[in-house]
């Protein structure tokens, strides 16, 4: 063509030429390398049509348009034939080819010269819509992507955040300055407290049921909810602490009782959210651990004490420096027969440690008037890192009364003099929950420090890791224990609180716990004994890694009770935005070692864990309608990439554990850190958590990455089962998409149910609270938080009036907005039944 007619269209095609060439030489290359790891040939295949294509192009020849067509024709014969009409699955398969196509198509006009078009460019044409065509009908063909409308209350505006509070005190009127007045708490029957007009227990009550039998707001009312109030507690990060308060509050009379992110607890009117007191322990900020969070308190009332007594009611709540404080509920001051002037030092016998080491974030669990103490210890540190150790301590006094360290058998005080509980022994960092007419708790245990090894844990260490335990509440005995994973070297701890019901069997309901696992199985017990209720079988598992010596043969299944867990992943789960980041999971996912759930931890290639540590339930536990005996549950559905990593290397690299006087959390090694120390062993860890392309921050695995499921305990069937959470905050190089499909994103926090057939909770990371039918699973309600909803919600009645409260304080690793709101819903005034 003459120099004369290179217009636009001319340069235009050779620019379409070079992007496919551009695109073409890295799926050619990294189509030949999955080859050679025996994965599929479509990207060698496919590579070669680009540069061919881009080659006739090149030379302005409509011979590369019809290449690839050919090339596009095939990518969707092959979409479908690995995929089937899956959009979510067929978006890295189809939607850049299908930019590619129509680029192409554009191209015809230049080809041919802009007034002649031959019929070879017609028919290409032609061909080439109807491709794209059939490629629109794949992508929208999934029936439960549909933008589900709601019709959406507005936020409130913000509300400043209330000053530092240096020291506790009433929030008086304006007008009323020169005698305080701070209304005196209903007298409550502590014996009788449960859940109703109350809320008194982080789960609910302690059986945690997270079911409440209020039922003003309905499936057909619940679209009327209006904010009613909000209230921020000021604690915000000013730097890169990691924050995440996860808190549900604690309703009892006319007071609700919550704790911020670093520890301040308030007293507000239930009704209003006017804040009577507000109490400052004055956490420092490098005693966080994990994350700032405080998940719960608890609440008490002395029914033997006289009225006036002070702190005949209390709260009691742990700190990140671990301290448990018990205050007066009518005054906000500590309890000066508690302790030492209303402050119990939860370090006593741990020994010497690093802030945030340490650090609890969960609340105590009330049995039988003894407060029942568990801790977080952070993750991947050292072998020695602080005991796991269980107390008991009077709710009362804050007397120890019994302490359960499994490497002191038959020892229940402090250890002697010069001594401390055992080091790096299996812990307690969620909650417990307990049974007052049995006088048990129930733990729901971690494994051991150093996760991902376990060559030199004790008998012991490998009886209660990761295992439900009993302890009698009034030795601190083992009355019974059930382990839910042999052996663990997969970081698989019990993250959520068990839940205790009457379970039925065929003779008759049985006194059970539930514990959902990160494995998504439901391990189903008699609270009683410990007696399985479902039928638990010992299956084979993958063997080898670097201790093949000491791994468990075998690993427990429940097998006549639903569990959540998916499919092995394969090959064609891998996913991305286009097809290199899937291309590059696929070489990823040849690379590693993957034989299923339970592949042991390798240091000569990665290997690939699935479910990943925040796998199945965690904190949030699952929500029972006893009367009903519907079980929801959320849950996360995301692998982990890791790989062990020399000590050598490790050493190195200069990654230190948290006790080190030279460690640098800069370096890695912290809670967040790419690899940990796992220092006194033969090997750090290198963790992708959630296995994410390096190119755009999307994970590697196709949704759902989490879902939202049903589960009738009478006839042990699936209601219904879905993805959980839009994509409007997810998306390539983290830009929101602000699609509102469900995508199904990672989500932690639980939900609670109505009697009147609601699930109201948050949980994932697209920022909304929602209220969900539990007949139907679908979504009748959601408005959109200020900050992330990784809290349990609650509901409970004031004034005559059924309000809910979430929460809305985001979470650093869920990368949900960080806030300190507590926000109330409620029908409109007048609206109620």
């Amino acid at each position: 063509m003459p120099n004369s007619h290179r217009g636009f269209g001319y340069w235009a095609t050779i620019a379409v030429a070079i992007v496919m060439a551009i695109f073409g030489l890295p799926i050619l290359g990294g189509g030949l390398w999955l080859i050679s790891l025996g994965g599929s040939w479509y990207y060698a295949l496919a590579g070669i049509g680009l540069l061919v294509s881009a080659y006739f192009l090149f030379r302005h020849s409509i011979t590369g348009v019809w290449v690839y067509l050919a090339t596009f024709i095939g990518t969707l014969i092959w979409a479908l034939w690995e995929s089937g009409l899956n959009a979510w699955a067929q978006v890295p398969r189809l939607v850049a080819p299908t930019i590619i196509l129509l680029l192409v198509l554009a191209t015809i006009p230049a080809l041919r010269g802009r007034f002649g078009v031959s019929r070879g460019a017609f028919a290409a044409a032609a061909v080439g819509v109807l491709a794209v065509g059939a490629s629109v009908m794949v992508l929208t063909s999934v029936r439960d992507q549909t933008i589900f409308a709601q019709e959406v209350a507005p936020p409130a505006a913000d509300v400043a955040p209330p000053a530092a509070v240096e020291s506790p005190a009433p929030v008086v009127p304006a007008e009323d300055t020169a005698t305080p007045v701070i209304p005196t708490p209903a007298p409550v029957n502590y014996a009788t407290l449960e859940t109703g007009a109350d809320w008194p227990a982080y789960g609910g009550d302690h059986a945690a049921t997270r079911y409440s039998p209020l039922n003003e707001i309905t499936p057909e009312n619940v679209g009327q909810l209006e904010q009613i109030w909000e209230f921020r507690t000021g604690d915000l990060p000013e730097n890169d602490e990691p924050f995440g308060n996860q808190n549900t509050p604690v309703k009892v009379g006319d007071r609700l009782y919550l704790c911020s992110a670093l520890n301040k607890i308030s007293a507000l009117d239930a009704a209003t959210g006017a804040e009577f007191w507000t109490y400052d322990p004055q956490t420092p900020v490098d005693a966080i651990g994990y994350n700032a969070s405080c998940r719960g308190l608890v609440y008490f009332e002395d029914t033997t004490a006289a009225a006036t007594d002070l702190c005949a009611s209390r709260v009691v709540n742990l700190t990140h420096d671990a301290r448990m404080i018990a205050l007066d509920t009518e005054t906000g001051q500590p309890c000066a027969d508690f302790g030492n002037a209303g402050i119990v030092n939860l370090l006593e016998g741990i020994g010497d440690t690093a802030p945030g080491f340490y650090a609890p974030t969960s609340p105590p669990t009330l049995v039988r008037d003894v407060l029942v103490v568990g801790s977080q210890v952070s993750d991947g540190q050292t072998r020695e890192a602080p005991s796991g150790v269980i107390r008991g301590f009077n709710v009362v006094t804050g007397e120890l009364e019994w302490a359960w360290d499994m490497g002191r058998p038959g020892e229940t005080g402090l250890p002697p003099e010069g001594e401390i509980y055992t080091p790096g022994t299996p812990n307690v960092w969620t909650i417990a929950s307990g049974d007052d007419e049995l006088g048990m708790v129930y733990l729901p245990m971690g494994n051991s420090a150093v996760d991902y090894w376990g060559g030199d844990r004790s008998e012991a260490e490998n009886t209660y890791s990761t295992a439900i335990v009993a302890l009698d509440v009034e030795t601190g005995e083992v009355a019974w224990h059930y382990q839910t994973v042999h052996y663990d070297i997969w970081d698989y701890d019990l993250g959520g609180q068990g839940t205790l019901v009457d379970f039925p069997t065929a003779d008759g309901p049985v006194p059970a716990i539930v514990m959902p696992s990160k494995q998504a199985q439901f391990y189903i017990l008699n609270r009683e004994t410990g007696e399985p209720l479902v039928n638990i079988e010992e299956r084979p598992a993958p063997q080898g890694g670097v201790e093949p010596e000491r791994l468990s043969p075998t690993q427990p299944y429940v097998t006549d009770f639903p569990n959540l867990l998916k499919p092995d992943l394969t090959e064609a789960d891998m996913w991305g935005a286009t097809p290199l980041d899937q291309l590059w999971c696929r070489i990823q996912f040849r690379q590693a070692s993957y034989d299923g759930v339970y592949t042991p931890p390798t240091v000569d290639q990665p290997w690939i864990q699935f479910p990943g540590y925040n796998g199945g339930t965690d904190w949030g536990g699952v929500a029972i309608d006893p009367e009903k005996g519907i079980m929801i549950a959320n849950y996360n559905n995301m692998p982990n990439y890791n790989q062990l990593v020399p000590r050598e290397e490790v050493d190195e690299l200069g990654i230190l554990p948290i006790t080190d006087p030279n460690y640098d959390p800069d370096a890695g090694g912290g809670s967040h850190g790419s690899i940990s120390p796992q220092a006194l062993s033969p090997y750090g860890i290198r963790v992708n958590a959630g296995w994410r392309v390096p190119f755009t921050g999307l994970l590697c695995k196709q949704p759902p990455y989490g879902g939202i499921a049903a589960i009738d305990l009478n006839t042990r069937e699936v209601l219904w089962d879905r993805p959980f959470g839009s994509a409007r905050k997810n998306g390539p190089f983290g830009i929101p998409s602000m699609l509102p499909v469900d995508i199904g994103t990672p989500n932690n926090g639980g939900g609670v149910i109505t009697a009147s057939g609601l699930f109201f909770i948050g949980a994932a990371t697209d920022d909304i609270f929602r209220a969900i039918d539990i007949e139907t699973g679908e979504e009748v309600w959601q408005v959109t938080l200020p900050a992330g909803g990784q809290a349990t919600p609650m509901t409970y009645e004031a004034e005559g009036r059924q309000i809910v409260v979430i929460n809305a304080g985001g979470h650093d690793f869920m990368e949900t907005p960080i806030g300190d709101y507590f926000i109330a819903y409620a029908l409109p005034a007048g609206d109620t039944p």
